[in-house]
């Protein structure tokens, strides 16, 4: 094998060199052969769980607008059936552009308002994330479901609390992963898998990165303690994508490392992290990320590849820098053909679903067992996660 050791300085002279005759070489030896397949364009359709209105109601509250997810899963909801009553927080601004969107909640005096108020069968909920299992456990008692904003959880002694409380009280703690359940992409994704469009999942790889704007960012931002570290913060997302894509029912860490290149001023911060995931229904592999350059005109291009035994989907949610507008784009290559799916008009079920939930304790729109063993898997990887250093 020694033999077939090429010197990657050596190999780049060499190149450099033949780039001056590049015309004399054959597009096959770059591996630039034109593509044999016709590209079907199409545009999919609402879904099979498009509806036309909402088909149950239900009251509920929000505590906690510490991030600006709330908006999004406020809305959710609301577009499920719910009926915002009140909300609760003591930061001023973001108590005025949560009144903006919402003008009709009142603001209540105190968290215990809305905790004790009987009419509310839910409590939504985005404060610092540490605090967010503490809040859903306090609904739980009182006898409400809880949607936390991501993490859910932020130590593994709080997911067993959860855990225990969501048991004995009959009531759920749902974790909004946005990035599948508010993503028209990602559902689209969900319906080609359950429709066997790809045979069986084998592996998910998601490429997630994110957008720093660290003027912007409150103090806890910048604090593992507070928001958990970042394969627990944004890796809880593509944790939730490779268990329900996957259809895993247990699955383990395989290995995680995390890292601070470039934030000096913040020493504890946690600017990249990768992972390797292993489950009774296959693999999955994460790489998250705060190096979104201020030139990409959206806060990440995230990326998610599904792997299947007959074909495979790609995910470009947010941006494809290719050239085709907007986001939720979807390439589907199965034994046939190559697919390109515009997934904007899909629409998103988790909303009617979670309030349908919630008034028959089903568990349609998200199962609660896979949300939390996503929420394990984080914590698992962070606790475990190899500190890289890179010194030159």
């Amino acid at each position: 094998m020694q033999d077939e050791h090429v010197d990657r300085r050596s190999f780049l002279k060499v190149m450099g060199a033949v780039g001056m005759s590049s015309s004399l070489l054959p597009e096959a030896a770059f591996g630039l052969h034109p593509a044999s397949a016709h590209i079907l364009e199409q545009a999919a359709g609402a879904g099979p769980e498009a509806a036309t209105k909402p088909k149950y109601s239900i009251k509920f509250g929000v505590i906690g607008l510490d991030h600006y997810h709330i908006m999004g899963m406020t809305a959710a909801v609301i577009r499920g059936g719910g009926e915002l009553v009140s909300f609760y927080s003591n930061l001023p601004k973001n108590i005025a552009d949560f009144q903006k969107m919402y003008p009709n909640a009142k603001l209540a005096k105190s968290e215990d308002e809305i905790l004790d108020d009987p009419s509310l069968k839910l409590i939504a909920g985005a404060p610092i994330p540490r605090l967010r299992a503490p809040l859903g456990i306090r609904a739980m008692k009182q006898g409400k479901d809880f949607l936390s904003d991501k993490p859910g959880v932020t130590t593994l002694d709080q997911l067993e609390e959860v855990r225990r409380v969501s048991a004995e009280t009959g009531k759920m703690f749902a974790i909004m992963y946005s990035e599948r359940l508010e993503v028209r992409a990602a559902v689209q994704a969900g319906y080609l898998i359950k429709a066997g469009a790809i045979g069986k999942v084998v592996q998910t790889v998601n490429i997630a990165p994110h957008k720093v704007n660290d003027i912007t960012r409150p103090d806890w931002f910048w604090d593992p303690a507070e928001y958990g570290g970042i394969l627990c913060d944004i890796g809880s997302h593509q944790a939730d994508q490779f268990v329900y894509y996957t259809g895993s029912t247990t699955a383990e860490v395989t290995a995680s490392q995390i890292a601070n290149v470039n934030h000096p001023t913040h020493p504890k911060f946690q600017d990249f992290g990768d992972m390797m995931m292993h489950g009774n229904g296959g693999a999955g592999y994460v790489r998250v990320d705060w190096f979104t350059p201020n030139g990409l005109s959206v806060w990440g291009d995230g990326r998610l590849f599904i792997l299947g035994t007959d074909g495979y989907i790609e995910l470009r949610k947010y941006i494809d820098i290719a050239g085709k507008p907007g986001g939720n784009h979807l390439y589907m290559v199965d034994q046939k053909q190559v697919t390109y799916m515009d997934c904007s008009k899909v629409e998103l079920p988790f909303g009617p679903q979670f309030v349908s939930d919630i008034v028959n304790r089903t568990h349609t729109g998200q199962n609660q067992e896979q949300a939390l063993l996503a929420a394990e898997l984080v914590l698992k990887a962070q606790k475990n996660a190899k500190i890289l250093t890179f010194t030159t």
